[in-house]
């Protein structure tokens, strides 16, 4: 077994976490005590909120009727979500990491778009401005980090990867081949008038989606897309089983390992068990577990802050 890695010796950009960004640090990214809960569930409840002011807002009769309110709520979320971003970039040890990261992306996008409006007002001249506010719908993904049940699905996926991939490859393979065949059968003459069209047919039909706008003619052709069609059922199973599979390895782990929302302050990882003192990404020291304690005793995790 690879032992650990030595911890890293901080330089002036990158600090330990003490005091008040530690106290930050555990409430933000974590949600094992009750504070770093309740502020959980008020982003959750500030993202959904934001959104459904998006929607809204697209609405032409409820704009015009609205608009003004619907502006000052906008400009409420983005100072909270800019508060939010700044917060975090304070209490991480590598700030630069986080703001590269996929996470700190969509906290610049949730709030760029009513800057760039308010600062750059010029901007009409090269975009509408109302599409650019558009991006503010990737706050959805905001919830990704708040809710455990997502980053599960993420974890599955992940590892369910390369099987995925090897599928999509085998199933390019056959509308390939397919969609050649089916260039030859069927001719110029009946829409199939390249490759790449008869490509797009196959495609189409083995998905079982159909639009319609080239269909085949000939008895050979209609064989052909049948098979197809019936083909398409057993190929959409398959992406379902595999995520499944790997759904329930995840559960077997999690059940086993007994992971908490504990984050590891150097690569930002998280999914530590409680009793684990080195992080299984990176190898870096973990600072002690903080979690709140709970009333029933077969629900209490391990306590390792001593």
């Amino acid at each position: 077994m690879t032992p650990p890695k030595p911890d890293t010796f901080p330089s002036s950009d990158d600090k330990p976490l003490t005091g008040w960004r530690l106290r930050w640090y555990t409430v933000i990214f974590e949600a094992d005590t009750r504070a770093g809960r309740w502020f959980d569930q008020a982003l959750i409840v500030v993202i959904l909120l934001s959104i459904a002011v998006v929607m809204a807002d697209s609405v032409q009769s409820i704009h015009q009727k609205y608009g003004r309110v619907f502006m000052s709520l906008e400009w409420v979320f983005t100072l909270l979500f800019t508060a939010e971003y700044i917060a975090r970039l304070l209490c991480v040890r590598r700030p630069l990491q986080y703001a590269t990261s996929f996470f700190g992306i969509i906290d610049l996008v949730a709030v760029l778009p009513t800057y760039l409006a308010l600062f750059f007002p010029e901007l009409h001249a090269l975009i509408d401005v109302r599409v650019l506010r558009l991006l503010r719908v990737f706050r959805v993904f905001k919830l990704a980090a708040y809710v455990a049940e997502y980053q599960f699905l993420g974890r599955a996926l992940a590892a369910s990867g390369r099987k995925i991939l090897v599928f999509l490859t085998a199933v390019l393979m056959v509308v390939l081949v397919m969609g050649t065949v089916m260039y030859v059968v069927e001719g110029q003459t009946n829409g199939f008038t390249s490759i790449p069209t008869s490509v797009y047919w196959a495609i189409s039909t083995v998905t079982t989606v159909g639009f319609g706008d080239i269909t085949p003619k000939t008895d050979l052709g209609r064989l052909i897309a049948s098979f197809m069609m019936l083909m398409g059922w057993g190929i959409l199973a398959v992406p379902t089983g595999i995520v499944t599979a790997e759904m329930a390895a995840q559960r077997r782990f999690q059940l086993s390992q007994a992971p908490t929302t504990r984050t590891c302050h150097e690569c930002l990882t998280e999914g530590h068990a409680a009793e684990a003192n080195f992080c299984f990404n990176c190898g870096v020291r973990l600072p002690p577990y903080q979690q709140q304690q709970r009333a029933s005793p077969e629900t209490r995790l391990p306590d390792t802050s001593s």
